[in-house]
């Protein structure tokens, strides 16, 4: 049987995409990525935000039209699935299973199952639910999907923070740590399928450990996994501010591999904003954490995201948020318009902002964020910097990677001419010669 595996929204989604996909090649089907020969497609869902819920929706929809082919069986997973497991099959009956956040290592039983039935009603529908709080766990091998030299590692489950806007504890459950015994073995595996970059991602990574041994162990995580050999770069993404410790921020001065980037999402900078959001900090902490990873690693990325519009979000905030902005500048900024999840506290608050002032907050915070970058950006230029290559574009002639500045997929690029053949995954000195808000361009620095 061919599969397809579509795999939407976030890069820990794509981690139990991959994990699906190991325990499918294990078991003897084959993985397709052409969408005409499969047997069976596997629809990954999001369900975060209704931008994303509206994509994985419109996914199910196009790929039930190709049961007027090849196509016999249909299986929605992830968040959308597991929040809107009724509705979904409802809009789309072609849809055969559907499988939960925390069942995905059941995907194997599931198409078993599917293919011991011979009836197309509704009452073959396959169900594979298990209870919220469950760590779903494959001892097989992922498929590691990135085409790249990068992979992710996620090295958590679930959330326990409840901000007002997120649904995620009612589709990922409570935080639950992955043993480190399982993390160490995974990171070998993808070292010795080639991975350089192991990017660390969770719904929060700062909380790593605390569950299974009763104290924050993501120093000594990142310790270990620094001893694997052939990776070369750790990147940590999703550090919550209030809980980032004293000795994280050594580990960016004492561990090498250990790159001086942080993703750390801040949603907004005024307090009361936080306080309506359910954050467990506020600005003064903030401003304090920042300072801290400056002064210890004066040459730190911070990226944060932000949340533009947030029920009682009045202009004043607004404008504070820009001079939050202005003085701390922040190196990476994403930004998004609130978007009004049902079934979260923030849903029923009052004081809703229109579309129209989201929008605005928005792309005003956008503005100032560019005009930021780049002025971070060409304080680079005449600058040399280790560069991961990720490919060549003969379109263009130029060898296109990224810097320890730029996490895959929402970060800048660096393009640059080199005389001599590169391989992709090596890490290159770039002299960098000019500068956009986002991207950098270069040459190969071969006196380095």
């Amino acid at each position: 049987m061919n599969i397809l595996m579509v795999s939407l929204g976030c890069d820990k989604n794509l981690c139990d995409s991959e994990a699906m996909l190991g325990l499918l090649r294990e078991h003897g089907y084959n993985i397709t990525n052409d969408e005409n020969e499969a047997d069976c497609v596997i629809v990954n869902t999001c369900g975060f935000i209704q931008d994303a819920m509206e994509e994985s929706i419109n996914t199910l929809l196009e790929m039930a039209q190709l049961k007027e082919g090849r196509l016999k069986y249909l299986i929605a997973c992830g968040c959308l699935a597991q929040r809107f497991k009724d509705e979904i099959t409802d809009e789309i009956p072609e849809i055969d299973a559907v499988v939960g956040t925390t069942a995905f290592d059941k995907i194997v039983e599931v198409i078993s199952r599917l293919e011991e039935k011979n009836g197309k009603s509704e009452a073959d529908r396959v169900y594979a639910y298990e209870d919220i709080n469950r760590l779903a766990s494959c001892d097989t091998n992922k498929v590691i999907t990135s085409g790249t030299f990068m992979g992710y590692l996620k090295i958590a489950e679930g959330c326990s923070k409840r901000c007002t806007y997120c649904a995620i504890p009612k589709m990922r459950g409570n935080y639950r740590s992955v043993p480190m015994e399982k993390l160490l073995s995974e990171a070998a595996y993808m070292a010795e399928q080639g991975i350089r970059e192991l990017v660390l991602v969770a719904q929060e990574t700062t909380c790593y450990g605390i569950d299974l041994y009763g104290e924050k162990k993501l120093p000594e995580l990142i310790s270990k996994l620094a001893e694997i050999p052939d990776i070369e770069w750790i990147r940590l993404m999703y550090a919550y501010p209030e809980e980032i410790t004293d000795e994280l921020i050594l580990s960016f001065q004492n561990e090498k591999k250990l790159l001086h980037y942080i993703d750390m999402p801040l949603q907004h900078s005024e307090d009361e904003i936080l306080r309506r959001m359910g954050r467990k900090t506020d600005k003064a902490s903030i401003v304090g954490v920042i300072d801290r990873l400056r002064k210890a690693c004066p040459d730190i990325a911070i990226r944060t995201s932000l949340i533009a519009g947030f029920p009682g979000e009045t202009e004043a905030d607004h404008e504070a948020l820009l001079a939050f902005l202005d003085e701390t500048e922040l190196d990476r900024v994403g930004v998004f318009p609130y978007s009004r999840e049902e079934g979260t506290v923030a849903y029923d608050m009052p004081e809703q902002i229109s579309e129209e002032v989201k929008a605005r907050y928005r792309d005003e915070i956008m503005e100032l964020s560019q005009e930021i970058s780049l002025d971070k950006n060409e304080a680079l230029i005449g600058s040399t910097m280790d560069v991961i290559v990720e490919g060549y574009q003969p379109e263009e002639s130029v060898y296109v990677g990224r810097t320890y500045r730029d996490a895959p997929g929402v970060d800048g690029l660096v393009f640059f001419d080199s005389e001599r053949e590169l391989m992709s995954g090596s890490i290159v000195p770039v002299k960098i010669t000019e500068a956009a808000p986002y991207d950098l361009i270069g040459i190969l620095n071969e006196d380095e």
